[in-house]
């Protein structure tokens, strides 16, 4: 089924590509004016300007630094589809006159010239077209502010006999009045939401990652009106506000400050490419000359050192846990995301072992851990990446593999898709459907001979009726082909975890959820001890009632994820350190 989700785990194609589509997303543009001022001698400093895409207006602010040498850096990030994100430029080349940059991350170009009566940098975007784009100082964009629209507000839409809750977020603040949107019954949150206006009574605003519009009018705590999306039927809705003010979810066992341990940030440069600089938290417990330390590695999708997804933060949680019990951690933000720099759309699972191996490098030089005590936790992909690792490093002296992978990489999103599908509710007839598409798909991106012949592979595998069982609407085809045609992709269809745990000889932990529908436990389970037969030290353990993200759950089903209290149930976060603890000492 096509879904938006964005999951730490292995997901469906269109799931990895959902933040990625944001960017995408930036073909249209229009200008912006700004208040009157000289010519930029100094260009330093933020920039602002709205591209007018067919799912909406989307604002874009360019973050740009110079340095005394007078080197230029700078940042993209797109306000309403992806704020908080960074994604790097490059090329830059600015003066007072002109203004140019690349975003290889998109496959994008921005070039143009100052025009002093609109005191704008007029120029053209281009990304497979070219569109005109004007960018003014950000301070002299004028921010939007509506009365009597913040709160949270809720409905329910009804697709066929699918009952889908959806939040509205909206908030005031100095950037103006801004708004997400959360598709709680599918599990997508934090989606952008553009074009918020209110005239008198009228409301509107656009969901561009949904292609959605509503229009409709306020009265008092509720909003009745029209949901528009292409080729679906148009839905009326009324929203109810159930709060005036938008709150974060209880997250009790995040840590706050003072935490009773060491906290240093720290910049790693990867020696095997000249862009990546990882950035990331090391944690270490007070009163210890040499602990035991794990590097934690992240699931799929761009994630920060937290592994932040789903409202929950469950490395920050586990960095805290061991480091109190003694055992020191250090978490990475990935490239491209975060403070780390680098591109995370064209990285392929060889570069996130790069990255890996230049974190390891990194701790072997610290004098405050044990050199024999330095061992990798990695979760779902990063129970991936674990045994590589082990495999090709043998002064690695543990790893722990949480919802890691047993079978290949196929079989992974196979099982995957049955289990996502029957517990969103998929009839037998539509996991039939489901199953021969998604075989047909994944073996031929699986057995294209190149990764340059993967596109007409994809293309000819994705018939109409095809696209009919997976639910792909005729507007989100390219968007699926994207995604399929990934060398990311292409790799983790061919990847089989046996390959390399079959050569791990240290101390393995591996746990899995029974409930956990993206890396199932019984295949992946078996495949890890079929392949680590040989080793002795191998502990293999089934969580009764967990999921993928380690939680207690009901059911196991993703939109669940955000709506538990729990990040990591503690159950597993004891057994995790208990079993550390048990192979290696803490040195006072």
């Amino acid at each position: 089924m096509l879904t938006l989700f964005l999951v730490s785990g292995f997901r469906t194609p269109w799931g990895r590509f959902a933040q990625i589509l944001a960017l995408s997303l930036l073909t249209l543009t229009s200008p912006l004016t700004g208040l009157a001022q000289a010519q930029p001698t100094d260009p330093e400093g933020a920039w602002q300007g709205s591209l007018d895409t067919p799912a909406g207006t989307l604002r874009l602010r360019i973050e740009l630094v110079i340095d005394e040498t007078g080197t230029q850096s700078g940042t993209l990030e797109s306000l309403d589809q992806a704020p908080g994100q960074y994604i790097p430029l490059s090329a830059i080349e600015v003066s007072g006159e002109t203004f140019s940059f690349s975003i290889a991350a998109i496959g994008a170009q921005y070039s143009g010239r100052w025009n002093e009566a609109s005191q704008t940098y007029e120029g053209t975007f281009s990304q497979g077209m070219e569109f005109p784009l004007s960018l003014a100082r950000a301070e002299a964009v004028q921010a939007a502010f509506y009365d009597g629209l913040d709160g949270v507000w809720e409905t329910t839409l009804m697709r066929e006999e699918t009952a889908l809750e959806l939040v509205l977020n909206v908030i005031s603040d100095d950037q103006g009045t801004r708004a997400s949107l959360d598709s709680v019954s599918q599990g997508a949150f934090d989606l952008a939401v553009t074009d918020l206006v209110r005239e008198g009574d009228q409301v509107g605003f656009s969901v561009p990652l949904a292609n959605v519009t509503f229009s409709g009018v306020l009265d008092s705590d509720t909003l009745r009106g029209r949901w528009v999306r292409p080729n679906f039927p148009d839905a009326t809705l009324t929203w109810q506000r159930t709060a005036t003010a938008v709150t974060g979810p209880n997250r009790p066992q995040e840590p706050t400050d003072p935490v009773p341990y060491m906290v240093e940030e720290v910049r790693i440069a990867n020696p095997q490419t000249e862009d990546i600089v990882l950035a990331g938290s090391f944690t270490h417990p007070d009163g210890v000359r040499r602990a035991p330390v794990a590097l934690l590695l992240n699931g799929s999708g761009p994630q920060d050192r937290d592994e932040t997804v789903w409202e929950h933060k469950p490395f920050l949680v586990l960095s805290d846990h061991l480091t109190r019990q003694g055992i020191a951690v250090l978490r990475l933000d990935d490239r491209g995301t975060g403070e780390t720099t680098g591109h995370y759309a064209p990285a392929t699972i060889s570069d996130f072992v790069s990255d890996a191996q230049a974190a390891l490098a990194w701790l072997k030089t610290r004098p405050d851990v044990d050199p024999d005590a330095i061992g990798i936790i990695g979760h779902s992909e990063g129970g991936l990446l674990a045994p590589m690792l082990a495999a090709q490093d043998e002064e690695i002296g543990f790893i722990i593999l949480l919802a890691g992978p047993g079978t290949t990489g196929q079989a992974v999103i196979l099982e995957q898709t049955q289990l996502m599908s029957r517990s969103a509710g998929a009839t037998p007839e539509m996991l039939a459907g489901l199953d021969e598409a998604m075989t047909a798909l994944t073996t031929a991106v699986r057995t294209a001979p190149t990764q340059d012949a993967v596109p007409a592979a994809v293309d000819a595998a994705l018939t109409p009726e095809r696209m009919a069982a997976l639910q792909i609407p005729a507007d989100m085809r390219q968007t699926a082909m994207a995604q399929m045609t990934r060398t990311w992709y292409r790799d983790f269809l061919r990847h089989d975890p046996a390959v390399y745990l079959r050569d791990v000889d240290q101390p393995v932990l591996a746990l899995n959820g029974t409930l956990d529908v993206q890396v199932p436990h019984a295949s992946n389970l078996a495949g890890i001890e079929a392949a680590l037969a040989h080793n002795p030290d191998t502990t293999l353990m089934a969580l009764d009632g967990r999921n993928h993200m380690f939680q207690r759950a009901q059911t196991g089903a993703i939109p669940e994820y955000a709506q538990i209290e729990e990040t990591l149930d503690p159950m597993v976060l004891e057994l995790i350190s208990d079993w550390i603890a048990e192979r290696f000492e803490t040195l006072d």
